[in-house]
């Protein structure tokens, strides 16, 4: 048995709690301390300016979490040095995850090369610079293997001028935005707790699978596998301890998004998680506002 202050660093009570039912808590207390760290390693300070977008996970004043897909030319992405990230990103008043990027907030953030499959991961809390982008001031740091990642080739999106509708607010999933859920391989998950020593963490990861493997029950509950993986359970352990996350799926072929806030349930056993080919376990989601934006996502993917 690990004394309980040897498991505190770095997994929270609700990680901590699903890699004790997992069987990994000594595993992952050995492990933890060599792979989160406080500060960006080389390589992914140059894996960043990389990328073409971004997933963002954030917390609005009313405490709904959101997580968001944000564009920009390479480069937009870069460390001035190991302890933060900055973001040449603007204002964008029509993402309901805006209202959470805001000077001082906590944030999460995944760099994600969808077609070479490489994604690494941070948290930390923001600085706004200006309405140009903001600073990430780095509390953890890692890196993600490519498991469950749809390998596609992206470019950016035909200029459809002033022609785009605008977004559309709703309490339920339904129409197009039902529909891009319903084929979605892949979608990205934002979820947040207050640690015991009061910093609020925000984190934002990958999920993919077969299309269709996000399944839409009667009520519009949301029922999601949780296939095998590293065992950090860094969003299952938040959502343990609060179940409010967000949710953001995208048609990669029209850039349209959908977005969700609501609360999540996890599924540590039980004769529901067997039927499901390959689930360790199960979450559900419960959508309290949906936010379809049509055409917001300026990339277009292909499968490679």
């Amino acid at each position: 048995m690990i004394p309980e202050a040897a498991q505190a660093a770095p997994w929270h009570r609700g990680e901590r709690a699903i890699q004790r039912s997992a069987g990994v808590a000594e595993r992952m207390a050995e492990i933890g301390p060599r792979v989160i760290r406080d500060h960006l390693i080389p390589q992914h300070r140059d894996f960043y300016p990389l990328l073409s977008f971004v997933v963002l996970g954030a917390v609005d004043p009313a405490g709904g979490v959101w997580a968001s897909l944000r564009a920009g030319e390479p480069g937009f992405l870069r460390s001035p040095d190991p302890l933060h990230l900055h973001a040449a990103l603007t204002r964008d008043p029509a993402d309901p995850a805006e209202a959470g990027l805001e000077d001082g907030a906590a944030v999460g953030l995944l760099g994600i090369d969808l077609a070479t499959r490489r994604r690494n991961r941070l948290n930390g809390t923001l600085r706004r610079c200006d309405a140009r982008g903001f600073d990430v001031s780095v509390a953890e740091s890692f890196g993600n293997c490519p498991q469950y990642i749809r390998p596609r080739l992206g470019r950016p999106a035909p200029d459809a001028g002033d022609a785009r509708p605008g977004p559309t607010l709703s309490e339920r999933l339904e129409g197009p935005a039902r529909a891009i859920v319903a084929a979605a391989e892949t979608f990205f998950v934002a979820s947040s707790l207050d640690r015991e020593d009061g910093r609020r963490q925000v984190d934002v990861s990958h999920r993919g699978g077969p299309a269709g493997f996000v399944r839409i029950d009667e009520d519009g509950v949301l029922t999601v596998p949780d296939y095998p993986g590293n065992r950090f359970f860094n969003t299952l352990g938040n959502m343990l301890a609060n179940p409010r996350a967000g949710l953001v799926f995208a048609d990669f072929t029209t850039g349209d998004l959908v977005q969700m806030t609501g609360e999540a349930d996890v599924v540590l056993d039980g004769p529901e998680i067997g039927r499901v080919a390959g689930a360790e376990r199960l979450w559900r989601f419960a959508p309290r506002k949906v936010v379809f934006r049509p055409g917001a996502f300026p990339l277009r993917f292909t499968p490679a």
